[in-house]
């Protein structure tokens, strides 16, 4: 029985781990570079976002190639160690199959931790794209997956130079290059496509800068009815302040849970709120850029508020991505309304001129550019 993968029966491709929307975006540069430079790889799709909206229509708007291997069993599990116990099955079957030289997973998905396991276990190497992210809030499933993806990878590629600090704290084993963030590539690549295709502005009645944007999703946020509740009650004071509107594309978990805990009425019955579903990338970019300010509790979207400059305001007691608060793009306030007022207050006039942190739009090509220097050496 095959447990281990020899170098010899290695194949000169590189296997792409996706599973997320935040995923797919920021895998898309790297697959136009890898095409590009015609670096052979493919895609395995674990399913853990698998609905028209949250992900096909990510791979469709951004002209992206099908994956190689999908899982359509994913969405079945609700607990984590299913979920994760399920991607592996499926990532390893598709490894000892494709036998690829190396593996890039990227983030701190669950996806990602089933990608990097398995593909450990088998003996390939493993690279982790956004490496060296930390909250140190242990709270949060994903910061248990970052840091295990971290010491198990042969590659990590960090986005910036307090990422490679913090590897270098918890010693890991693996190469490191400081690359920058894809979602700047991602984001330069697509918002010119995103103004002349999305529609979403005028269908919502939008005018520039005239609305708030709002996304919550996190477990540790709305799997908490307390904390829920705390967030409803943050938007109500928010409404309350501003003669503007509020433009929230629901996640199906926080729809679910305002359901659950009793909230949905309350929340629908808000005349300024206006729930949407969740929508596709190009017209997410384009509600992000005309915001006034975002409030959210996404990662991805702190980033993508510090490169289109949109004033951010985030709604957890902590960020992995200091990097937008020390430039003045983002601003972290938990879930106390006076401090999120305040920080609106303050932060909604302030100059959009902050620096961007995450690099200069070709973190894409210096992946791939690395990818096969690995493909030619091993």
């Amino acid at each position: 029985m095959l447990k281990l993968l020899t170098k010899n029966e290695l194949r000169d491709e590189v296997a792409l781990v996706v599973g997320t929307r935040p995923g797919i975006i920021k895998f898309s540069p790297v697959i136009r570079a890898l095409m590009k430079n015609r670096v052979p790889f493919f895609i395995i799709h674990t399913g853990q976002h698998y609905s028209y909206n949250m992900d096909r229509q990510f791979f469709e708007e951004l002209g992206l190639v099908p994956p190689r291997y999908t899982n359509d069993r994913v969405c079945e599990e609700i607990f984590h160690g299913a979920q994760t116990a399920e991607m592996l099955r499926q990532i390893e079957a598709a490894l000892i199959d494709s036998k690829p030289r190396i593996v890039v997973v990227g983030g701190d998905a669950n996806t990602n931790l089933a990608g990097a396991l398995a593909t450990r276990k088998l003996g390939i190497g493993l690279a982790h794209m956004e490496a060296g992210l930390r909250s140190n809030d242990w709270r949060m499933p994903e910061e248990h997956n970052r840091v295990m993806i971290d010491h198990i990878s042969d590659v990590l590629f960090a986005p910036t130079e307090q990422a490679k600090r913090n590897l270098l704290e918890d010693n890991v084993k693996g190469e490191i290059h400081v690359v920058g963030n894809t979602i700047v590539d991602a984001v330069y690549q697509n918002i010119d496509i995103a103004r002349q295709r999305s529609k979403i502005l005028q269908h919502l009645n939008l005018r520039e800068r005239g609305y708030f944007l709002l996304t919550i999703h996190r477990e540790e946020n709305v799997d908490r009815e307390e904390i829920l509740l705390k967030l409803v009650e943050n938007v109500e004071a928010v409404l309350n302040e501003y003669q503007m509107k509020m433009i929230l594309p629901i996640h199906p978990r926080t729809k679910s849970r305002l359901h659950r805990f009793g909230f949905w009425e309350r929340v629908n019955c808000l005349e300024k709120l206006r729930i949407i579903e969740a929508v596709g990338y190009l017209d997410f970019l384009a509600l992000l850029k005309s915001a006034a300010i975002v409030l959210t509790d996404s990662g991805g979207v702190q980033e993508e508020a510090c490169v289109l400059r949109v004033p951010c305001i985030t709604l957890r007691e902590n960020t992995e991505r200091p990097e937008t608060v020390d430039v003045g793009a983002n601003r972290v306030v938990g879930h106390d309304i006076e401090s999120t007022l305040y920080e609106i207050a303050h932060h909604h006039h302030n100059r959009r001129n902050w620096l961007n942190p995450y690099g200069n739009g070709r973190t894409g090509d210096r992946i791939a550019g690395i990818l096969q220097g690995v493909l030619t050496r091993c």
